[in-house]
């Protein structure tokens, strides 16, 4: 396995990482407004995620970080292409961190009200604009034969896209309820499982519309054969199990498989991706590959070195914050901390 293919999966791990992790974070921020009737509900409900948000985020800008350093054109490429909607979807993540600190600064309930609108807001515009530049990306945008961008930002709102940014919401909502029936105490924990119930439905049939319009409005056939299409079964699978463990009340079990939901979807998304990390729709021959779009080796080399010796030492120490914060949040005002 060369190196270009080393950091290929490297980077694929850290946007499923981050899909993970931040996809009940941006359910939960999604579900505030309406799974907290009182303050101190609402106040439970943002301590759930209070010591991991930004933690999470880490991981995009980890994945970022290591495209830029290792297929910078593909770097320059997105960036330049999708300024719009990443800089929007910045915007998003800005004014979640910002209304997570804000929020308890006043205790004017408008003051907290408009916060809690503002993390909803914030979660649920980030989750829409990755769901739509991800779809993009294997869909097929306007590259020309210098690796730029020709479309226009109405290019990327296509139904497909749509569609993918819908079914991302759906498939966080269901994350993040799941999670709050994990971490919350008392009638929260009876209204996230309440919402778990409702969501998986329109989360399964999201899905399905997804992994159907892949089919059809992707080269993943042509590209990857029967067999290798296959792949889009397992996210299938597990969000069909999601809802079986949901019936038998097994939360904890409903839990591991929305995150294999969302771990298998992004891993057939760059199953039907590779070796390709943008395809261009103006000319298959034009697509940006992990060897075309890639940094020289020394660069690849240096940066293997780099990950070998920092990586551990990133994953030992999330790993260890999400054991410290392990119990359930209760709702006592006196010990919650946002």
């Amino acid at each position: 396995m060369d190196l270009n293919i080393v950091w290929f999966v490297l980077i694929a791990v850290l946007y499923t990482g981050f899909f993970v992790l931040e996809g009940f974070d941006f359910g939960v921020g999604i579900l505030l407004p309406f799974l907290g009737k009182t303050d101190t509900e609402r106040r439970s409900i943002i301590n759930t995620i209070g010591p991991h948000w930004d933690g999470n985020e880490v991981w995009l800008v980890t994945a970022g970080g290591a495209t830029f350093a290792a297929f910078p054109h593909w770097y320059a490429t997105l960036f330049s292409g999708f300024y719009l909607p990443l800089f929007l979807l910045l915007m998003a993540l800005i004014l979640r961190g910002v209304s997570f600190e804000f929020r308890s600064k006043d205790d004017n309930p408008t003051w907290r009200a408009t916060w809690d609108w503002a993390i909803f807001t914030g979660s649920l515009v980030a989750s829409i604009l990755l769901g739509v530049a991800f779809a993009n990306l294997l869909r097929g945008v306007p590259i020309d034969a210098s690796m730029r961008y020709t479309g226009g930002f109405f290019n990327l709102l296509n139904p497909y896209a749509l569609i993918a940014g819908v079914a991302t919401v759906l498939v966080f909502i269901l994350h993040g309820a799941l999670f709050l029936s994990k971490k919350t105490t008392g009638v929260l924990v009876e209204r996230a499982q309440q919402t778990a119930r409702r969501t998986w439905l329109p989360a399964l049939i999201a899905l399905i519309t997804l992994l159907i319009g892949t089919l059809i409005d992707t080269d993943l056939l042509q590209h990857r054969g029967v067999w290798g299409s296959l792949v889009v079964i397992l996210p299938l699978a597990a969000i069909l199990l999601t809802g079986y463990f949901i019936r038998r009340q097994r939360d904890g079990w409903a839990f591991v498989m929305t995150c294999l939901t969302v771990a298998f979807t992004v891993t057939a998304f760059f199953v039907a991706l590779f070796p390709r990390v943008m395809v261009s729709s103006s000319d298959p021959a034009w697509s940006l590959t992990i060897y075309n779009a890639a940094s020289g080796p020394y660069t690849l080399n240096i940066m293997v070195i780099v990950a070998l010796i920092f990586t551990p030492f990133v994953l030992v120490y999330q790993g260890w914050s999400y054991w410290v914060f392990r119990k359930r949040v209760g709702n006592n005002p006196k010990t919650l901390t946002y």
